[in-house]
């Protein structure tokens, strides 16, 4: 009897050790096929393991979905025609998503997106956004690529309103389009005739990102070009208006709406490195964030400190920065001393140049108390730390606290310039996952270099890479280049301009219009005021302190122009994830 029971566990024994050698043997050959891309294979793979009984988990259906679903995206198959091979891998990939959901497997984020690249790809967004829609369900975290697929395919069938309801449910879950997705709904708005929709997404690009690609910038071109945007009949609105919205925005827009009437006038141009547009002589702005966004973000970063510092004194510097709120910089006086350690006389003379540079108004030198007395302990610079005393221009910050708080809360809660190479990453990370800090940083950070002893201050520039709309309804548009870097006076700018509202000194455009449309006297725009459209009497300094450096040179006057003329979506599914047809 007892030989029969042991005679019965070696059996159990030497079957389940089959049964993983089989699952093992099978997940290994499933990663060479997916690794060379083997969608024959892979099949073939799926079919034995379900003859043989083999139990399936969540990472051998997420595989074989990913396979099928990057199949479709990038096919390479020796043995079969691109169309067949195209319908092999959805026919498989929704075959495995039902067996997944058979099993009682629960998808995954992974699961979701490779399934809606499936139904995407043989043109069903609707199916592709009702996975996504029910993924709460499931307590399962969307991502930006799980709305793509949907998105994607709404844009290219012309299907603009279900389009927009992707957006709008992106939003609600807090992802942001990047500019692929945004570049999609402009491009199907413009082939929609949705003027609304084209100048709400032209102010979503400018306000989430810096340069665009060029075919983002070829798509903006042909809305300008098109019949519609010809006949848009832009408002009439009083200027000071319009200033006062561009003021609030931060610069750069006032979202009001289109302005001007008629053709548009596009061209491919660049900037000097004042800001100025050599097609149309307009002045870029400087950008900043609006001013809700300031006090948002100062409330933030005040809110964290309070929250970190071990004993904290937060608030009370808080007070006494509302009484001394006349600085037109902040310095971080520990990022300036470690750099000029490398300099046998480079103590602290950054704060003297800003000084003179500035029209003779000190800095705020922000230190830790532990620093502050290890300078103090060299005799020869207890003169100079004296001197910042007396000159109110010193703030030294608790043991136990971070000094770091407290020289960007002041920049940014006085609105003025910050003296640093530190790049604040971690500050990026903790406090905000918006693009307006990126925004505040380029418009507000001045770096610093020694070359042989001498300051060398990099000052921001003088106007922002953004797509801007001007008070008079043109509009400039920075295109991203190729490489890492570039010389500024060299990168194209599409700049767009309604005829008869601006005048064209570049003797080398060729303009391609219609010349006897233009009614009426061009406006000299070298003769107007333009508007500032700095939030803060601190950028003002800032091209004070920058009169002295010619950071980008500008370049020779070169550009071209050319002159044209161009169902409800409900998500009702009857179980929390859709079985596909």
């Amino acid at each position: 009897m007892e030989n029969q029971k042991e005679k019965h566990s070696n059996h159990i024994k030497k079957k389940h050790r089959k049964e993983q050698n089989l699952e093992s043997q099978f997940r290994f050959n499933l990663d060479i096929c997916i690794k060379h891309k083997d969608l024959s294979g892979a099949i073939a793979l799926y079919d034995a393991a379900i003859s043989q009984n083999l139990r399936f988990n969540n990472g051998h259906f997420n595989s074989l979905l990913y396979l099928c679903s990057n199949f479709v995206r990038d096919p390479s198959s020796p043995s079969a025609t691109l169309e067949t091979s195209n319908h092999l891998a959805i026919e498989y990939g929704f075959r495995v998503f039902r067996h997944m959901l058979s099993c009682n497997v629960n998808p995954n984020e992974s699961t979701i997106a490779s399934v809606a690249r499936l139904a995407a790809a043989k043109g069903d967004g609707d199916f592709a956004f009702k996975l996504v829609s029910t993924m709460g369900q499931y307590k399962i975290e969307p991502k930006r690529r799980s709305y793509v697929p949907a998105l994607f395919t709404f844009c290219k069938n012309l299907e603009a309103e279900k389009a927009y309801s992707v957006e709008d449910h992106m939003t609600t879950v807090g992802i942001c389009p990047d500019e692929p997705e945004l570049a999609a709904l402009l491009k199907v708005s413009l082939e929609t005739g949705r003027e609304d929709r084209v100048y709400s997404y032209l102010h979503k690009l400018g306000s989430s990102m810096g340069c665009v690609s060029e075919s983002t910038g070829e798509i903006i071109e042909n809305w300008f070009l098109s019949t519609v945007a010809i006949g848009v009949c832009g408002s009439k609105l009083d200027p000071s208006w319009i200033r006062e919205a561009i003021l609030k925005n931060g610069g750069g827009s006032h979202g009001l709406g289109w302005i001007g009437n008629g053709k548009w006038l596009i061209s491919r141009t660049r900037v000097g490195s004042t800001g100025c547009c050599y097609s149309c002589n307009e002045q870029l702005a400087c950008v900043d964030i609006d001013r809700s966004e300031t006090e948002k973000f100062a409330e933030s970063i005040a809110s964290l400190a309070k929250e970190r510092e071990a004993d904290s004194k937060f608030s009370e510097f808080q007070n006494w920065l509302e009484s001394h709120a006349h600085y037109e910089a902040i310095v971080d006086g520990a990022n300036i001393g470690l750099y000029q350690q490398n300099f046998e006389d480079g103590t602290f003379s950054l704060p003297q140049e800003l000084y003179t540079r500035n029209q003779k108004k000190w800095p705020l030198v922000v230190l830790h108390n532990k620093r502050y007395w290890k300078l103090w302990e060299n005799p020869s610079n207890r003169e100079l730390l004296e001197a910042w005393v007396a000159q109110d221009m010193l703030y030294t910050t608790p043991y136990g606290s971070n000094d770091d708080w407290y020289w960007l809360y002041a920049a940014v809660k006085l609105k003025c310039l910050l003296v640093t190479n530190d790049e604040m990453r971690d500050h990026i990370y903790e406090l905000l996952g918006s693009s307006f800090f990126r925004k505040w940083k380029e418009r507000h950070q001045v770096h610093y270099t020694f070359v042989k002893d001498n300051l060398q201050l990099q000052m921001p520039r003088s106007f922002s890479l953004v797509i801007q709309e001007s008070e008079k309804g043109s509009w400039h548009v920075p295109l991203a280049a190729g490489e890492t870097t570039i010389d500024e006076s060299s990168r194209t700018w599409i700049c767009i301009t309604r005829l008869g509202s601006c005048r064209t000194d570049c003797d080398e455009i060729e303009v391609k219009v219609d010349k006897s449309s233009v009614t009426g006297e061009t406006l000299n725009w070298l003769d107007e005021k333009l508007v500032n459209h700095c939030t803060s009497e601190s950028l003002k300094s800032a091209n004070k302190l920058d009169r002295d450096l010619d950071i980008f040179p500008t370049d020779d006057n070169k550009s071209t122009a050319r002159n044209g003329k161009r169902k409800d979506l409900s998500v009702s599914p009857s179980r929390p994830f859709p079985l596909p047809c």
